[in-house]
């Protein structure tokens, strides 16, 4: 048989979640390519399967797949597994992958573990429309955009370290948004806490989170993710203030009316007098 890369998912957690035909196929293969050897030998020492393994990650991908490609064009048959779940999200493979497509080679990929769509089917939020992001941006704005903006069902790995802020944030623009933070994933400690940003995040914030997080928010109100809207809703809310009335309930009314939550106007409009001001 021709040389091909085959891509192989692997246990996110329980290694009783490998499938057979990825067995099979990591028993076929004339080179394994993961990103931990030891790791990837753990698994491989449970089910008896033996063969060589090469590191493949992301500080030597691109010399890598250019031996792994050469190896393929000679007729080896490679398989390509991360430290857990699917290669290529948010794992290394994408420049192998795209250099065997560029050389003509066959790419098959097996289905398997992946903790992006377990949390999402676990979070109970919508799934017909939904967008994984990898992880989070750590700048603050960027995040926030994303938070705040999504419409539909936002799906994203998070570190334990950042969740109390990352859904401090949410919360300050809209408290009542609905999470879910599905930690540990088929692991002995699994976890899946479901509710609004604000209970959630008071929940971890006394009990700080550990392990594997994958934070789910729900999709942003009609509305919330719009500039536009969003800069017009602003400019009325600094117009009838101006005219004279109380910010807090002027910006719920406006929010009523646009669509943009309350906190995130207030808040805004805040800001800006205090730009103004110095």
């Amino acid at each position: 048989m021709s040389g091909r890369l085959v891509v192989c998912p692997t246990p996110i957690g329980n290694l009783e979640d490998v499938t057979l035909r990825v067995l099979a196929a990591l028993r076929a293969a004339d080179l394994v390519a993961c990103e931990d050897t030891r790791h990837t030998r753990k698994l491989l020492d449970r089910y008896g399967v033996t063969g060589a393994l090469v590191s493949y990650h992301e500080h030597n991908e691109r010399e890598r797949a250019a031996e792994l490609v050469k190896r393929m064009r000679s007729g080896a048959v490679v398989a390509l597994v991360s430290d857990a779940g699917m290669p290529l999200v948010s794992d290394p493979g994408f420049i192998l992958v795209q250099a065997c497509i560029a050389a003509g080679l066959s790419v098959e990929v097996l289905p398997g573990p992946s903790s992006a769509l377990a949390a999402l089917v676990a979070s109970g939020l919508a799934a017909e429309r939904w967008r994984f992001v990898g992880f989070l941006p750590r700048k603050r704005a960027e995040l926030e955009r994303l938070l705040v903006g999504t419409p539909e069902t936002l799906v994203a790995f998070e570190s334990p370290k950042r969740l109390v802020a990352t859904l401090a944030l949410l919360a300050a623009n809209d408290p009542a948004r609905q999470v879910a933070v599905c930690r540990e994933l088929t692991k002995l400690h699994e976890e899946v806490r479901r509710g609004s940003a604000a209970e959630i995040g008071e929940h971890y914030a006394s009990e700080p989170p550990r392990g594997e997080v994958v934070l789910v928010v729900a999709a942003a109100p009609d509305g919330a993710g719009a500039p536009e809207l969003g800069e017009r809703a602003l400019a009325a809310l600094r117009a009838v203030v101006e005219a004279g009335a109380r910010p807090r309930p002027a910006a719920k009314a406006i929010a009523e009316l646009t669509g943009v939550p309350a906190n995130r106007l207030y808040r805004a409009l805040t800001e800006s007098q205090s730009e103004r001001a110095s």
